[in-house]
This record gives C-alpha cells, structure tokens and sequence, in this order.
C-alpha cells in the first residue's frame, strides 16, 4: 500500500483493475486481524491443485468487490455517504469465510453469511465499525436486504463480477472475461438492480462466461473429489471435538493443514498426505445428469442416502467405506437468469428478452452429473459397476440417452 502524505489518497494495486483508491478509515479496517486474515484464505479452496494459479485470496477478492461496489454506486448516483457505506459492506462481504472458503462451508451448519455476521457484530470489528456506520445497516446491506442490498448481494452484483474475472484471470481459464463497465453503465437501482436493454449483451456474456467456468472450474471433476476428500476430514475433526465448529471463522489455510497435519486422526492424516502430494481418488462411473428425465430429482437425495449407498459399495467391493466417494454436482443455479430488464418502461426477466440466456436456462442440466470415486488403486475392481443398484436413481430419458451414444459412437 502506498501514500505520500496521511491527507492523500491511499492505493492499492490489483492486477484485475490497477490501482484502486483507500480512505484512512478503509485501510482501517484492513488492517484489522480479522481482515489480514482473508490473505491467508484461497479465494478458489482447493482448486490450484488444477490450476496452479488459483492462488489469490478473498483478501484481494474483497478488495475488487469494493471497487467494483463503488464504481456502480457512483453510476448509480448514489448520496457519499451511502457510497462509503456500499465500499464497507463490500469489502467485509466475505470476512466470516473459513478456510479454503467454500469448501470448508460445505460441512458446515450455517453458511458463511453468519459467520460474517458475527465477526461484524460481535468481535473488534465492531467498536471500529460504530467510529462511522450502523453495523445493522452492513449487515443488512451483505444479506442482500434493503434498497441498497442487491448491490452487493443480489441477482447481477458486483460481487459475483468480481469473483468471474477474477478466477478467470488467476486460472488461466479465458470464460470469465466481462464487460463489467458496460454492465455497471446500464444498471438502475429500484426494487432491485434493473438491467437497461442497452446491457443484455455484456449480460448475456457474464453468464454465458459462468456457464463454462461452472464446469471447468467450480464443479471440474477433480475439484469436486478434492473438496470432498477435505471435507469428510473436516467433518471427523468437528466430530472428534479438535475444532469447535464455531470457532471456525479464527482459522486460516494454513492452520488447518497443521490441524489436519498433526492430529491424532489417522484418516485425517492421510487425506492431507493425499492432498499434499495430489494423490487424489479416481472417477469409477459417470452419469450426467441430462440422462434422467428429470434431472432436478438428483437433488432431492439426502447425504445420509448417499453414504449409506457408500457403505454398501464398500461392504461389496472390500474397501474402506472412508475411501468411497459419491459426488453429485453443485445445483447450476445461475440466478443472474431472474435479472428484470427494461424494455420502454416494461420490466421483463432477461430469460425471455434473450434467447441465449432462456436457451442456458433450459441446458443448465448438460453439465451436472453423479460421480463415484474411489482409490486409484481399485478401478480394476469396477469396470462392471453399477450405480442404480446401489442408489435409487430417476428415470432414464432413453431417447436422448440412445442420441447421445450413438453421437459418441460415431466419434470412433
């Protein structure tokens, strides 16, 4: 961080925008542990085990939300105060993250927006907090609540455009690349965040752009085994008593890599040896979810039907029920679909303005699938597995299931 003088302007340099401009109470607030601690948090978990770029921090990752928050508050004309009050809410958006972020969010019992709340409210971010703002009104404004709340938290907010650039950029993967500018410039705050015609296009690509990382990064296969072997040692730490869960929000990456490292857990170990050197379970059998008649049924299967399903599995093939995996992708949700559009004073959702957009809507299930994984060392085993033996799967769309063999088939 640089400055000549304590009356001038502060700046930060970001590799997504370039310098981004502090306020003294900002670099406060920044410099508070609970926030220094978002640069020892991986914004993407696990993921630089697939891209070993991946490694930027929900430290930066805030830090672009307010700029981004800023920028569409200035658009928006916003009053300063109420700009001010956007670039805190912003930049304390993701300070109740765990480690690796969402992956550690997946096990769990509340999601990391209350996390949030508590850091916010409940620790010394608070006294520093009340020097300046009403901290029920940041809260507020995170949960997505209140005239100002879609701004950081809502369908097509600059939280979600920060992250897509962002991991676009640090992962190499080009699909994240948007026009935020002309996003922002055609953006209306009334009941909601309200899309002019004019920025459908730069709308269309930001989505288009999340369909694809959807599986290239977020719920690539390998990130998903990943996230699942870190996850069930998590669970064993949390249920042996090693952490408290709600302590969670004090831990960084590298503290739980130690937890995990020297605890006396013998499975957790060994997943962590796993991760370290990227020994990771192998995929047994694949069915995308497009297959099924129904796809949204999958996401009806409780956890403990799924382990269950992981035990028997187990018990059949002689393996270690921990070392079973069964994975089913993250529900493609896309919510920026519902973004309202006007159109000569008319609002309407964008899936009906667009084409591409309704079109995504309807092939959001192309990607999704179920995956079973096990150690490498016992694929030989599997070559005639069967998962609907084992889990009561929906039904078979057999026109499209027999049209898609026979593409693959001429493929060879």
């Amino acid at each position: 961080m640089t400055g000549k003088k304590s009356d001038k302007k502060k700046f930060i340099r970001d590799s997504v925008y370039g310098d981004i401009s502090l306020n003294d109470f900002e670099v406060q607030i920044m410099d508070m542990p609970q926030f220094q601690r978002l640069r020892r948090i991986k914004q993407l978990g696990l993921i630089s085990l697939i891209y070993p770029g991946a490694t930027h921090t929900r430290f930066e990752h805030s830090i672009g939300t307010m700029n981004l928050g800023s920028k569409l508050s200035e658009e928006l004309g916003l009053e300063n105060d109420e700009i001010e009050l956007i670039r805190a809410s912003a930049l304390l958006h993701d300070i109740g993250h765990g480690p690796f972020s969402h992956v550690s969010e997946g096990v769990l019992s509340v999601p990391h927006e209350e996390l949030t709340k508590f850091v916010i409210t409940q620790t010394s971010m608070k006294d520093l907090l009340e020097e300046k703002f009403d901290v029920s009104e940041i809260v507020d404004i995170i949960s997505g609540k209140g005239y100002l709340g879609p701004i950081v938290s809502g369908e097509l907010d600059v939280d979600r455009m920060d992250y897509l650039m962002r991991d676009s950029h640090n992962t190499g993967v080009a699909y994240g690349i948007i026009d935020y500018e002309r996003i922002i410039s055609n953006l209306e705050l009334e009941d909601g965040l309200i899309l002019d015609i004019k920025g459908v296009q730069a709308a269309e690509g930001a989505l288009v752009s999340r369909y694809f990382m959807y599986p290239s990064v977020y719920q690539h296969h390998t990130t998903r085994i990943v996230n699942s072997m870190f996850r069930r040692a998590l669970t064993r730490v949390f249920d042996e008593g090693i952490i408290e869960e709600k302590d969670i929000y004090k831990y960084d990456d590298a503290e739980l890599i130690g937890v995990f490292r020297h605890c006396e857990n013998e499975f957790v170990n060994d997943i962590m040896s796993r991760l370290d050197n990227r020994r990771v379970m192998k995929r047994v059998k694949t069915i995308r979810l497009d297959n099924f008649k129904y796809p949204e049924k999958m996401y009806k299967i409780e956890q403990k039907t799924l382990r269950k399903a992981e035990e028997e599995i187990a018990e059949d093939y002689d393996i270690d029920k921990d070392y079973v995996f069964i994975n089913i992708a993250e529900y493609p949700r896309f919510d920026e679909m519902k973004t309202q559009v006007n159109v000569d004073g008319k609002l309407y959702p964008l899936t009906e303005i667009s084409n591409i957009i309704g079109a995504l809507s309807k092939a959001r299930f192309n990607i999704p699938d179920i995956s079973v994984y096990v150690d490498d060392s016992e694929k030989p085993k599997f070559e005639k597995f069967k998962l609907e033996n084992y889990l009561d799967l929906p039904e078979i769309d057999r026109e499209k299931f027999h049209g898609i063999h026979y593409d693959q088939i001429k493929l060879f």
